[in-house]
């Protein structure tokens, strides 16, 4: 493949391939029955006027599979944790005991596993739908390239090389889906 056919392919796996790390990251923050830090990714704390990450202000760990616990930095942030953690909707009531706030995550029901699989797939859609806007992005600078000077093969060599570089990433993201799924259905 020619160099610049080649540099346009590059750039069209590389924006496919940030759609699917993307998904990935995504997928991490949907509460699955079982504890993990990931589910207050989004959670912001006012930490003295400014919206800070959670997990800049407290230490978040997970002692057992159904228990998280957040441990401020500073004890003056334990009513403020708490408050975020209900403004943010995750799902989880906090409680305190002065030092340590503690969310028990309650097991899924079938309703909500089912809600979580059809979010999950609607985000898979949308990531595919990103991974063919990159594809298309990239058959057009190759057309382009080519009024530019790039040969007709090379053009076509271009389109199937990015065909392949599309289907790998769709067959990635499906994998991640089913996984995902997977592992929501498991109790």
């Amino acid at each position: 493949m020619l160099p610049k056919a080649k540099e346009i392919v590059d750039a069209a796996d590389a924006k496919m391939q940030d759609a699917v790390d993307f998904l990935e990251e995504d997928l991490k923050n949907y509460r699955v029955g079982k504890a993990s830090p990931a589910i207050f990714n989004g959670v912001t704390v006012d930490y003295y006027g400014t919206a800070t990450p959670l997990n800049q202000v407290a230490s978040i760990t997970t002692p057992d599979a159904k228990t998280i616990a957040i441990q401020p930095w500073e004890r003056s942030m334990i009513g403020k944790i708490e408050k975020a953690i209900l403004d943010a909707n995750v799902g989880l009531t906090p409680s305190n005991n002065g030092e340590i706030i503690r969310c028990m995550v309650p097991a899924l029901t079938e309703e909500r596993r089912k809600d979580l699989i059809k979010k999950a797939k609607a985000q898979g859609e949308t990531t595919k739908v990103t991974v063919r806007n990159a594809r298309r992005d990239g058959i057009d600078l190759l057309k382009k390239a080519q009024k530019e000077g790039l040969s007709e093969d090379g053009e076509k060599e271009g389109e199937d090389e990015l065909q392949k570089v599309t289907d790998k990433h769709v067959k990635s993201i499906d994998a991640i889906i089913a996984a995902k799924e997977k592992e929501i259905l498991t109790v």
